[in-house]
């Protein structure tokens, strides 16, 4: 998905416009990063750390807004991070990220699942414990009522497109819910449980399925999580508490504040002053700073993020015609060329990042560092576009063709600071043969309206992957095109990748999946659908007050309601006590 990239691929909104220039780290990772990441490694492999260590306290992330509260349209990151804790799945993926059958997933709103004899149907026994945060009881009614509604185009799923070989969803009794597919796939269990928030059925069934983007629950929601929603004042806090009659036991935090704080350098002074106790992305030139300050800790944690540039080949201002530019593949390939990509990487994240190698990132069981990238060849790009036509007369100004410069507008998110940076890098390398780039800096809900409309030339974008590789089907191939539901913001269509994702998708083996994925990344990447430009490597700023337990790849956040607060330490903001929680309405049978 994506993934949330889900996606549930989930878009990043990084942090924003940087700082004058200045030299990166180029020091190596502090040892203080590898205490507490050692920590969270033994928590992440010893399971949840429910029911021991102190009660109480409030934990303040510093983070970005999120675009939405309404799980199945949601597409940032920070939004996942918030409604994992309000939310829940009917089973939760287990610390391995296998997303095969149903091995290593835990229980959740399911207490125990059934399938088929022919594997056509999974049935979900709900635990009759589980309440809505308003007191009413989650029944399977509310089971159909999500399933329904992420299939429903009207709604607009981000990640329908992933959803597809669920054909339908039924309820033979309050406490049973039966998922129906068309097909035997492996994914089905994962596409059932990760993909899916279970969403309160008698808040929102009388909603337009088209109006529950903007209903009024997309900004209040009710959940069924350990944390319930308090209140979210845009730019300003979002709050959320602990449950304390949630059926899985209540969170070991009073609450969680999620901060939106633009800037890494206000991030990080916010961290030091201890005006914040979590930053997840702490830049090079924090680390040093880091290593000095005894009463902050790191986490490391792999990432699943990706980020390149991704060429529109469909004219923007007249959809039904190719982009004059990007539609041909040549063209696309020489500008991929033209980029020293280790080079862009190296200056902007020294360490802490590496060269992506496609629509893939190295957490997932398909990656495979062996795959053929276009080599950096400067000489081979300019070549390439005198074959094409494009001329420099100057060799110092822009390429033209047919009286038609070489030049597009590539949007870039502002808040992002690590792709304001390499926007402006890729210009100046771009410059270099005869290609003219104008930066368009967006504020990022514009930047996700513009991308997701597919109104660009040229965009720097990122997704956050599902553990599953499948999710690609919605972010790049012909079914996940925008006019479908579908978040291929770029038009990409190529007959083989297609069928050879659509192959890795259906087979039962691992090994020939694998080998198809492979050779439908090696396709894409031929193809220069994109230029692959970076994959984050993950360290986060923690106080030692806080013992964190357990850190997914795919989500740092998704044991928080079991991390705890050092009782010798606590801050005055731990000892406010929890709110009362709205009364509860009338449950129903």
């Amino acid at each position: 998905m994506p993934s949330y990239l889900s996606r549930r691929g989930t878009r990043l909104a990084g942090v924003r416009t940087p700082p004058p220039a200045r030299a990166p780290y180029r020091g190596p990772v502090p040892a203080v990063c590898l205490a507490i990441a050692a920590a969270l490694l033994a928590g992440a492999c010893g399971g949840s750390d429910a029911g021991r260590g102190p009660t109480g306290g409030t934990v303040v992330v510093a983070t970005s807004d999120p675009d939405n509260l309404f799980p199945p349209v949601a597409v940032s990151a920070s939004a996942r991070t918030v409604m994992d804790q309000i939310f829940d799945h009917l089973a939760e993926i287990g610390d391995g990220l296998n997303s095969i059958g149903d091995a290593g997933f835990k229980p959740r709103l399911a207490s125990s699942w059934t399938w088929a004899p022919d594997s056509l149907s999974i049935t979900f026994h709900l635990d009759p414990r589980a309440r809505w945060h308003d007191g009413v009881p989650v029944r399977s009614g509310d089971v159909v009522f999500s399933v329904r509604t992420y299939l429903d185009s009207a709604a607009g799923a981000t990640n329908r497109q992933d959803l597809a070989n669920i054909d339908s969803v039924t309820a033979p009794d309050s406490l049973t819910a039966v998922i129906w597919y068309g097909t035997r796939q492996p994914t089905q269990f994962f596409d059932a449980t990760y993909q899916i928030y279970i969403l309160p059925a008698h808040l929102l069934k009388d909603i337009p399925a088209h109006e529950l983007r903007t209903s009024p629950f997309a900004r209040a929601p009710i959940g069924s999580g350990r944390f319930r929603f308090v209140r979210w004042v845009p730019t300003q806090e979002l709050v959320v508490e602990a449950d304390t009659t949630n059926f899985r036991g209540r969170a070991r935090l009073d609450r969680i504040i999620f901060a939106p704080i633009p800037d890494a350098n206000a991030a990080m002074t916010k961290l030091v002053a201890g005006e914040a106790d979590v930053y997840e992305t702490l830049r090079p030139e924090h680390l040093a700073q880091i290593a000095s300050r005894p009463e902050i800790g790191t986490m490391s944690y792999p990432g699943a993020d990706y980020a390149f540039l991704q060429f529109n080949l469909r004219d923007p201002r007249t959809p039904d015609r190719p982009h004059p530019l990007f539609a041909e593949r040549e063209l696309r390939r020489a500008l991929t060329m033209a980029l020293d990509r280790r080079s862009l990487v190296k200056a902007i994240f020294d360490s802490l990042a590496v060269v992506s190698m496609g629509p893939v990132t190295r957490s997932q069981f398909t990656a495979d560092t062996t795959l053929a990238q276009l080599p950096f060849d400067t000489a081979r790009a300019n070549r390439t576009l005198d074959s094409l036509g494009w001329r420099d007369r100057n060799r110092d100004s822009v390429r033209v063709r047919n009286g038609r410069p070489l030049e597009f507008t590539l949007l870039v998110p502002s808040v992002s600071r690590n792709r304001v940076l390499m926007s402006v890098l890729i210009q100046e390398q771009l410059r270099r043969i005869g290609v003219g780039v104008r930066l368009e800096q967006l504020e990022f809900t514009t930047f996700l309206d513009r991308e997701g409309k597919g109104t660009f030339e040229a965009v720097l974008g990122a997704w956050h992957t599902d553990p599953t590789p499948s999710s690609i089907r919605q972010t790049w191939t012909t079914s996940g095109l925008v006019a479908t539901g579908g978040s291929n913001y770029g038009s990409y269509q190529s007959p083989v990748f297609d069928a050879l994702v659509d192959s890795a998708v259906a087979t039962m083996d691992t090994q020939r999946g694998r080998a198809y994925y492979r050779r439908a990344y090696q396709t894409i990447i031929d193809d220069a659908a994109a230029i692959w430009l970076y994959e984050p490597r993950y360290i986060g700023g923690v106080h030692r007050r806080i013992r964190p337990t357990g850190v997914r790849a795919d989500a740092w956040w998704a044991d928080m309601a079991d991390w705890t607060i050092d009782p010798a330490r606590r801050l005055p903001r731990d000892k406010i006590g929890l709110r009362a929680p709205s009364p509860p309405s009338t449950p129903t049978p």
